[in-house]
């Protein structure tokens, strides 16, 4: 049987008790799939830093697998976070997803940190080599970003500070993640480049987030999702279709796993891997069998 791709699974840190049954009951299902890790969002401070990390023992605790905090540029000081990950060493934790976190427009971060570049180098000096580093990567081009120059010079940047690997924003054109590799390549950087998948469930909050993060919908697929206005089996089973396509192209271009924003869900997600797993049974059952 052909081999199956690496995957990962994001999570949200919950804030009330509904949030806390669905987050758990989700985890539990995707962690029997075998991820290479599970990773959970980072609260800006306060009470939703506290729950990420709350989230991050139970899931060590109880899942069987890895899992990955992400910290970010957010944090309030160095020692905040110099003490949070000598928690999560503590605890076991070797695998970070670092990133600068999401803030209003012309404000900087408050901390030491401006920028994800900035605390991967922190991190690399203060910790060595004891985290595994995923930092993200836009192939659709951060909104922020003048041009594809600028928006591949802080990812080079990000790189050379000390990141092992990197998951994309998600999007829906594979054109996009291809060019964006071979973009990196070319300049030297060749550090796996993991596509970040979202599933489509609802199309009034896919259209909410893509807007806000500079992912693009593909107009054709805007507009089938409008058709169906408020069928949400409909939206569903199409974007079942949409992205499980999706996966499949990447995975024969050669993307080195999947990553799925699971927005604290598991039925659509566990739907697009079952048919992944299909997908790759009947590819290798088309295999000729050499004599």
């Amino acid at each position: 049987m052909a081999t199956m791709p690496g995957i990962s699974f994001e999570f949200f840190p919950p804030r009330t008790p509904e949030q806390h049954i669905i987050l758990d009951s989700t985890w539990k299902i995707l962690s029997r799939l075998s991820p290479n890790y599970l990773s959970v969002t980072f609260g800006a401070g306060g009470s939703a830093q506290a729950a990420t990390l709350e989230a991050v023992d139970t899931m060590l605790e109880k899942a069987g697998v890895p899992v990955a905090p992400h910290i970010s540029c957010m944090a309030d000081s160095s020692e905040g976070i110099r003490d949070l990950l000598n928690e999560y060493r503590a605890r076991g934790v070797d695998h970070l997803v670092v990133l600068r976190g999401d803030r209003q427009e012309g404000v900087h971060a408050s901390g030491r940190f401006q920028y994800a570049s900035d605390l991967v180098g922190w991190v690399r000096e203060e910790f060595g080599d004891d985290f595994h580093i995923e930092v993200a990567c836009y192939p659709e081009i951060h909104p922020e970003s003048e041009s594809l120059q600028s928006e591949m010079k802080y990812f080079r940047q990000k790189v050379e500070a000390g990141a092992n690997g990197a998951i994309t924003q998600y999007f829906f054109n594979p054109d996009s993640y291809f060019h964006f590799r071979d973009d990196a390549l070319r300049m030297g950087v060749d550090i796996p480049i993991t596509p970040g998948i979202m599933p489509i469930t609802n199309y009034k909050q896919l259209a909410r987030f893509s807007n806000i993060c500079g992912a693009e919908i593909p107009i054709w697929i805007r507009r089938r999702l409008e058709s169906y206005g408020d069928d949400g089996a409909s939206i569903r089973e199409f974007g079942l279709e949409v992205v499980t396509s999706l996966c499949e192209q990447l995975l024969n271009g050669g993307a080195p796993g999947l990553h799925f924003y699971t927005l604290n869900r598991a039925n659509a997600t566990m739907r697009l891997w079952q048919n992944l797993t299909s997908y790759f049974v009947d590819k290798a059952a088309s295999k000729p069998v050499r004599g």
